[in-house]
């Protein structure tokens, strides 16, 4: 017993000298596909992305889950944004634009769900339906990030993320060029009607039908002479105005939070490594010292041979002195790693929920557009309906204040 109580505290202690952790992760990458030449524009659909759901648990404890709800929130405009971006540099589409719900009528909408996103790994789900009530596809998009993710000498252009905004691109391009052109065209005429019958229900109402399949069709197109359909399409152009200013403030947030949400989740996939390796040590070390522990006390140190005694009570007492000693450090050890939890949720401060305040001139008067870019959008959508129903129309200029954009963070967090 008294070699084999040996033999389990040296190897043990040589485990304990030997055994590191290192991880080393190389990103994957996915090439975006762009058009190779100029696409009709008849047949570029416009695209409004919702912005995200932030997929917080419900009871949500960061410390826990890792979900920081100030990050998490504002990674629901910020990745949306970056996604416009991403389809804007493909070519292949008309306006792209971050919609804060659905109620802004355009040809294609896309919803996501953030179920996971700390730095180190995202995972994205996304849905896509088209105006007539077609839809696309479900699918969840994810990456680990690798160690050169965050590199100073790295692409700027790049977003650590970049893979799931290039597959998400290039999946929605494949299913689009399934489509025939008719359908198409058929589809840009449902998102107009649609506008159209939303300001005017009882002029465009019965413009469009429910199919037994379910998806929304033409009825009847209204005569392209019609003065009230110029009138109507100059309505519609003032509300694209509208949600264009609108991602004006969504670009000011965008690149306003790009760098230090570039430094967060650099730091937070740091931090989440070095908790993994926090706990593997840890669990390693008190594993150790309960073996070297065990050992120390089985070794014979009341033996017959006085230097054989001698030397198993210096190892027991070396051993005891050991095995307690890597019991307390992992203990704590695993204070560390919760202090890395700390770390990451002193750096997730509040980027802020709300839009800046948006004016808009109508025949010379100004009115105040406030709170988030959702609440903006709504008060927009009772202002236009009550000068659609004032017969006020546009015979002067609908003037909207856009921000200005910070030059100096505006090369951060671009495609």
């Amino acid at each position: 017993m008294g070699i084999i109580a040996r033999l389990f505290i040296l190897g043990a202690l040589a485990c304990v000298a030997g055994c590191s952790v290192n991880e080393v992760v190389v990103a994957e990458e996915t090439k975006l596909v762009v058009a190779e030449s100029p696409v009709d524009e008849a047949l570029l659909l416009d695209i409004g992305i919702v912005e995200f759901d932030a997929g917080i648990p419900e009871d949500n404890n960061p410390t826990k889950t890792g979900v920081f709800e100030d990050i998490r929130n504002a990674e629901t405009k910020y990745l949306a944004y970056h996604l416009k971006t991403t389809l804007q540099g493909t070519g292949h589409w008309g306006a792209v634009r971050v919609i804060p719900d659905r109620t802004a009528f355009t040809d294609v909408t896309i919803t996501g769900s953030i179920e996971k996103s700390d730095g180190e790994y995202i995972v994205i789900n996304v849905s896509v339906d088209d105006a007539a009530g077609r839809h696309w596809f479900d699918q969840e998009y994810q990456t680990q990030t690798g160690m050169t993710s965050y590199s100073e000498r790295r692409d700027r252009r790049r977003d650590p993320y970049q893979k799931v905004f290039n597959d998400i691109a290039n999946d929605l391009h494949s299913f689009v060029a399934t489509l025939p052109p008719k359908q198409l065209q058929q589809t840009r005429q449902i998102s107009e009607l649609q506008f159209f019958g939303d300001m005017a229900p009882l002029a465009y109402g019965e413009h469009l039908v429910m199919g037994e399949d379910g998806l929304v069709a033409v009825n009847r197109l209204p005569a392209e002479n019609d003065p009230a359909v110029a009138r109507m399409r100059q309505i519609r152009e003032r509300d694209r105005l509208v949600v264009d200013t609108l991602n004006e403030h969504y670009a000011n947030f965008y690149y306003g939070i790009a760098i230090p949400y570039r430094s967060w989740r650099k730091n937070a996939r740091q931090e989440s490594i070095n908790f993994r390796e926090a706990k593997r040590s840890a669990r390693m070390q008190a594993l150790v010292g309960v073996v070297v522990l065990a050992g120390s006390l089985a070794l014979d140190t009341d033996s017959s041979n006085r230097r054989s005694r001698n030397v198993n009570r210096g190892l027991q007492n070396m051993g005891i002195y050991e095995g307690m000693n890597r019991i307390m450090g992992g203990i704590r050890q695993n204070s560390e790693a919760n202090m890395h939890i700390d770390a990451i949720a002193e750096l997730s401060e509040s980027f802020g929920t709300e839009a800046a305040p948006m004016v808009v001139s109508v025949e010379g008067q100004e009115r105040r557009l406030t709170g988030t870019a959702a609440a903006q959008y709504e008060s927009w959508r009772k202002l236009l309906r009550e000068i659609y129903k004032a017969e006020t129309g546009f015979s002067q200029n609908i003037e909207v204040g856009a921000p200005a954009r910070a030059p100096e963070t505006a090369s951060e967090g671009t495609l």
